[in-house]
Order: C-alpha cells, then structure tokens, then sequence
C-alpha cells in the first residue's frame, strides 16, 4: 500500500511538472514576442529552457544551469527573455537541495540574472541602476522562498515521524501493561494454588495415615483441610471476578497483611511443618504493597519447605530496622526448597514483588545444610 501511495504521489508531481513547464514556456514566448520580433534561436532556447522543467526536482542543479545558459545566449542575441524560467529552477534549488548547495547556486545566479539585467538596460543610468537594484533581490525572495518551503516540509515530515513513533510507543506500553498485569496475575494464582494445594496435600496424606489408628485425629485434618481448600477457593473466586470486571468494580475481599503472618505459619504448623514466627523491632504501619509482598514471600517459601524439605525447624524472622524491613526464612532441612524452573513462578516470583518495592532478595543454601530466602524492604520513616 505504501509502494502504491508513493507512485500515486511520483505521477501526480511529474504531470504537475510537466503543466508548469507547458505554464512557463507559454509565458516566456509571449514575453518574447511582446518584447519585439523573437529570433527562431531565442524560440528555440526558450522551448529547450521551459522543457528542462519537467526534470527541475529529479536534476534542479542542471535544471538551474540550462535555464541560465539559455538565457545568457538569448540576451547575446539582443533579445530579452523573460526569466520565468530562472526563476522557477531556482525556487527547485532551494526547495529540493540542502542549504548549503542552494546558497552555492544562489550566489552566481543573482550574479549572472543582474549582468543579463544591466546588459539589456536601454543606457540610461537610471534604468541601469534599477535594474542592478531589483534583480538581485528578486532572486534572494525567490531563493527564500524555495528554502522556507523545504524547510516546512521537512518540520511536517518530522511532525509525521513523531506521530508514528508516538503510536508505536503507545502500543509498546499497552503490550507491556498487558504483560505485567499477565505476570501480576500469574504470580498471585501460583501463590494462592500453590499455598493451598500443598497443605491439602499434606493434610490428606497425614490423615490417609492415621485414618485406622485415630479416626479424630483423621477428621480433625481434614476439617482443616476442608477449611484451606474454602478460603483458597474464596480466593481464587475474587481474583476471577476481578478479571471479568476490568473497570474494578467487582468486590474485593481485603488482602493479606503483615498482621496474617501469625495465622499463616499456624496453618503450616497445623500442616505439620515445625515452623516459628519471631518478630523484633518497633513495628509501624506498612504500604499496603509491603504487607501483601510480605505475606506471599513467607507463604511462598514455606510452602515450598513443606514440598520439598524435611526440617527440624524452620524459622521465620521479621525486623524493623530503620527505614527498612528485614524478612528471613530459614530451614535445616536436607533439600533445596527451590524446586521451580527459572521461568516458574517460585524464587522468581519473590524477586519480582521484592524488585518492584525496590528491595534486595538473598536465596541460597546454608553451610551445613536448609535453604535461606532473606528479603529486605525499604519502609521509610527511620531515624
């Protein structure tokens, strides 16, 4: 379509062209003819210089030097051509070449259109003078005139450009938000699925057990089991509507906080995991993206210490510490709980929430055996 619109462009300026020049040679001989009785040399040029218009935009140098040369022989012959068609090459020049080649040409132009000028003045003084006067000028508009013309052309192909640039640009950060929304998204069904899915499991499991030997134990299990697998569900519920209400107006249950932390290591307690919350510092309120990072760090990294540890002890520490927040999970199992890809949703996730708050995350073994996952978060308000 491009190619199609840029042919369409190239006619409709060659046929234009091609009307200026039929224009211009008409006006040239009529002038000459007004002048007196036109040689057939000085026809001749003039239909040689009024032609070479058609190529004024794809040679305007040669285009300028033809109609010049033209004009020289017919003021040789003592006969006056217009100028017409200087003129025009000239306004070319300017409008098609670069600054620096227009005013190149412009200089001996004016030059050689003031000598043709003085040279068919009648010899009077006054004529002389006023021919000398008027036509450097004339030439300098004319050139001024080809050079703004390029040069507003150029600013609206700019204009045109940034536009372009603009849309592309828009549509770059619409597929972005897109993506991150996706990746937002992702990320907080993996922590709600993942929770839930494995304290289920490892509370069926625990009850299939001791299912024979003690029934209340068994149904005690699975009344938690039943109760996990509700809230998950409640959960995943909200996120779902809030997907299909993009304008956010579905209900929203509150998210988790800081203040759950305690409720959230019972449930793995509960699950079996042997697993304790110590909390230092003088604590104070927290944006609400630090407490929802908070809680899914720890329910991540205990979930997967629960999936693929077997600890003795498994210890979750949360400090206030000047303007930051310092969050450590740390186990002495045999296994790195790390068992996701890059590409999952485990470690990765964790960094992600921790990047976005403009924190640091640490993951790694530790010396003699367990997994480490320390995040520090920055809170402000430290003194």
């Amino acid at each position: 379509m491009d190619g199609g619109m840029a042919g369409a462009a190239t006619d409709r300026s060659w046929w234009f062209d091609a009307a200026l020049a039929l224009l211009v040679t008409a006006v040239e001989l009529w002038l000459l003819a007004d002048d007196g009785q036109a040689s057939a040399r000085a026809v001749a040029l003039t239909l040689v210089a009024g032609g070479s218009l058609v190529l004024r935009r794809a040679w305007p140098l040669a285009v300028l030097a033809i109609t010049l040369a033209a004009a020289t022989v017919i003021v040789i012959g003592d006969e006056a051509p217009g100028g017409v068609s200087v003129l025009v090459a000239l306004y070319t020049t300017a409008e098609v070449c670069e600054r620096r080649v227009s005013l190149t040409a412009l200089v001996p132009t004016a030059a050689i259109m003031t000598a043709l000028s003085v040279a068919r003045a009648d010899g009077a003084e006054s004529t002389v003078l006023v021919g000398a006067i008027a036509t450097a000028p004339l030439a300098v508009g004319i050139w001024a005139l080809g050079a703004y013309t390029r040069t507003r052309r150029g600013y609206l192909q700019e204009l045109r450009e940034r536009a372009i640039l603009l849309e592309r640009e828009r549509d770059q950060l619409a597929r972005l938000a897109v993506h991150e929304e996706r990746t937002a998204i992702a990320r907080e069904l993996h922590d709600i699925v993942a929770h839930s899915v494995t304290v289920m499991l490892v509370g069926v499991r625990g009850a299939r057990d001791v299912l024979r030997s003690s029934p209340a134990a068994a149904d005690d299990t699975l009344a938690r089991v039943e109760a996990s697998g509700e809230q998950s569900l409640a959960e995943l519920r909200r996120v779902l509507h809030l997907l299909r209400r993009p304008d956010g107006a579905g209900e929203s249950a509150p998210q988790p906080s800081v203040a759950d932390l305690e409720d959230l290591v019972a449930s793995y307690r509960d699950a079996g995991l042997p697993v304790r919350l110590a909390v230092s510092g003088e604590a104070r309120p927290l944006p609400d993206g630090v407490q929802v990072s908070v809680y899914r760090i720890v329910e991540e990294a205990l979930t997967n210490v629960l999936k693929h540890s077997r600890p003795d002890e498994v210890t979750v520490e949360l400090a206030y510490r000047g303007p930051g927040l310092e969050l450590e999970i740390v186990d002495d199992g045999d296994a790195s709980p790390d068992g996701d890809a890059p590409e999952g949703h485990g470690v990765l996730g964790m960094r992600e929430r921790v990047l976005l708050l403009g924190g640091e995350l640490e993951t790694g073994r530790v010396t003699g055996g367990g997994f480490r996952v320390a995040a520090r978060l920055p809170i402000g308000g430290g003194r």
